[in-house]
């Protein structure tokens, strides 16, 4: 049997074409009506609307089973929380998939939503025929959750897509959420957790300064007497930071802090948190985190790292006589790109973190796409996420509700005399100057290897002064995602405004890929016969490429600056920084070009204070700003 209702279905069938062949017995044909779900009752055919995710006949429904109960809240607390129970536990036995959840938590959001006026008149009619003011309740009552959590993305982090996606779990699993939403100040973060009186708080970020961001608002909320479990999540943070860098600043028994790695643990945590077995899920949160630290600092004493000095005289050593730069780009300067329709760039889509935004992972062979649609457990949800993705995709292209527009600029460069840093020129006449218009200031590995390979930094792939190289930077965004975002909050459709954050994202990941590909074989031109298909430009086959400000190969999110001043980003399409420099929107990407057939990509990993000594007076910065931006890489502790 390859599908679960298989001998239902054979059923079924068997009984319909026994009734045929009677009725051919008797000269005559038969309509065979099939049972369908509709003609269910009202309470039913809810239970069924929330189970499979169909929010098209809820009004109907909703309304036909108010009529059937004496009071509107009758219909939540009966079929709907019915339907939602099955809805969580199938969830939790790996049954459901979080698309399909999201689904559900629409239908109930838009029961509610048509309940809500039903059950006020009801109120107002109760208070006033007990002889109160119907105008004085707490419109905020929350007495009847299971637990209440404050939900933000900290300072300077505008991405909220994965704690969307938790705070949707969570409200299906009758848990109050409260999202503050992005870019919250630990002030903020702590006055909201006193006002809402919440049991629990959840911390986001995407960006690299959001890790020290949340030692902040822990150390803060050990300050101020704070007594709720802290939980992290967000794609820059893991276990491992969480146990070393947050948990010493707040763990207790009472109020430890959690990594969450997905939306699918996050009922469980909580739950474990406010319930019965709360010490002893502590308790085990506690050793396992102790056993990390001690791995960790136990590592940090046997990992050697070479000084400043023996790391540079170990670098990359390009011949650039006998492996020239790439010419002069046929576009110098600053260009706004903004005649790139989302249809230009679908060919350019790598769908596979798309589905990871949706927690759909296939097993091995039927990992990434397309061949997650071949898995067993989920090929069937990945392919209608995937269909409802292409159908609100071909809204978006025909609406234009979403547009693309991005810079960039391509520039003369040199390495600096030290090797360390990129020089950035005007033109050819500011080279033969000496006179740059910015630097960019590049780290360099440090963490000893076991092999001859150099110590890499970007500034080597970058040849130095007398020869005329050039060094080439962009920064695009995908815009009208907040507007889309409002407009399926306001219609309670959580699953269209997570599936266009997704999009979003991907679009704009598209468009930089699209990008790359242009300034290749035409702005900067130094490949103009590249004929490569959409696969070996996902696998990177190209000459150059194209890190970006804030990962591995350059980790410092601070570098941003200096592009968007070079290629005037925010002036001429409106991308802003955030005090973390978070790209605004939040479906941004920016990057440097390096054209070198030997540029590479690498991790930095950790350094060492004599280079983070260096780094900040290259930057003219004072060394403790420099420490704090580059804390997730330093080999010691910050005093």
């Amino acid at each position: 049997n390859k599908t679960e209702d298989a001998t239902e279905r054979m059923l079924e069938l068997t009984q319909r074409e026994r009734a045929l062949i009677e009725a051919r017995k008797k000269g005559g044909a038969v309509e065979v009506k099939e049972k369908s779900w509709r003609d269910l009752d009202p309470t039913k055919r809810l239970e069924h609307s929330l189970v499979k995710g169909i929010s098209e006949f809820v009004d109907q429904d909703v309304e036909d089973a108010r009529k059937a109960y004496d009071r509107p809240l009758q219909v939540i607390e009966g079929p709907l929380m019915d339907g939602m129970n099955v809805v969580g536990d199938l969830f939790g036995s790996g049954k459901m998939f979080l698309p399909q959840v999201i689904k559900s938590a629409r239908v109930m959001k838009k029961a509610v939503a048509y309940l809500l006026p039903f059950m006020e008149k009801e109120k107002r009619e109760n208070m006033i025929a007990a002889g109160l003011n119907p105008d004085d309740v707490d419109p905020d009552d929350d007495s009847n959750y299971a637990g209440k959590v404050l939900m933000a993305t900290v300072k300077g982090d505008v991405h909220d897509i994965g704690k969307n996606i938790v705070a949707v779990v969570l409200g299906c699993n009758n848990y109050k959420v409260y999202d503050i939403g992005v870019m919250c100040s630990c002030e903020k973060i702590l006055e909201k957790a006193k006002e809402y009186n919440v049991d629990v708080v959840g911390l986001s970020g995407l960006i690299t300064p959001s890790l020290d961001e949340m030692v902040v608002v822990a150390k803060e909320m050990s300050k101020g007497g704070f007594k709720q479990p802290i939980l992290i999540g967000g794609a820059t943070t893991s276990k491992m930071h969480t146990a070393v860098k947050i948990a010493p600043n707040y763990f207790t028994m009472e109020h430890p802090v959690i990594h969450v790695l997905d939306a699918s643990r996050s009922v469980t945590v909580v739950s474990s948190l406010l319930g019965d077995n709360k010490e002893e899920f502590v308790e085990d949160l506690t050793e396992e985190y102790e056993e990390m630290r001690e791995d960790y600092y136990a590592g940090l004493e046997d990992r050697y790292f070479l000084t400043y000095e023996q790391a540079k005289e170990q670098k990359l050593v390009i011949d650039f006589d006998a492996v020239p730069p790439a010419p002069a780009p046929n576009k110098l300067g600053v260009n706004v790109i903004d005649n790139v329709s989302i249809e230009d760039i679908v060919p350019y889509i790598d769908w596979n973190p798309f589905f990871q935004t949706w927690e759909l992972r296939g097993r091995y062979p039927n990992r990434g796409y397309p061949k997650i649609f071949n898995d067993e457990a989920v090929g069937g949800e990945a392919k209608k996420l995937f269909d409802d993705a292409q159908t609100l995709m071909k809204q978006i292209i025909s609406n234009k509700s979403m547009y693309l527009k991005g810079v960039v600029g391509l520039f003369p460069a040199n390495r600096s005399d030290d090797g360390e840093d990129v020089h950035i020129y005007e033109n050819e006449e500011g080279r033969a100057a000496g006179t740059p218009i910015a630097t960019y200031c590049m780290l360099r590995q440090q963490a000893e290897k076991e092999n001859e390979d150099p110590y890499l930094s970007q500034a080597d792939f970058i040849a130095p002064a007398g020869y005329k190289d050039h060094l080439g930077m962009f920064a695009v965004a995908c815009f009208g995602c907040d507007e889309l975002v409002k407009k399926y909050e306001a219609e309670h459709d959580d699953y269209n405004k997570i599936m266009s954050q997704a999009l979003a994202d991907r679009f704009v990941e598209a468009f930089a890929e699209y990008l790359h590909r242009v300034i290749r074989t035409d702005s900067w031109g130094y490949v103009p016969d590249e004929n490569l298909d959409t696969s070996d430009l996902l696998k990177i086959k190209y000459d150059g490429i194209r890190p970006a400000p804030g990962y591995p190969t350059q980790p410092d999110h601070t570098e941003k600056s200096t592009m968007w001043n070079l290629i005037k980003a925010e002036e001429l399409v409106g991308m802003g920084l955030s005090d973390s420099f978070s790209m605004l929107p939040a479906a941004s990407v920016s990057a440097l070009v390096f054209a070198h057939p030997q540029s590479q990509y690498f991790a930095v990993g950790q350094v060492g204070k004599d280079q983070v000594t260096s780094y900040a007076a290259r930057k003219k910065q004072e060394l403790e700003i420099t420490e704090r931006w580059l804390s997730p890489i330093l080999n010691y502790e910050r005093d």
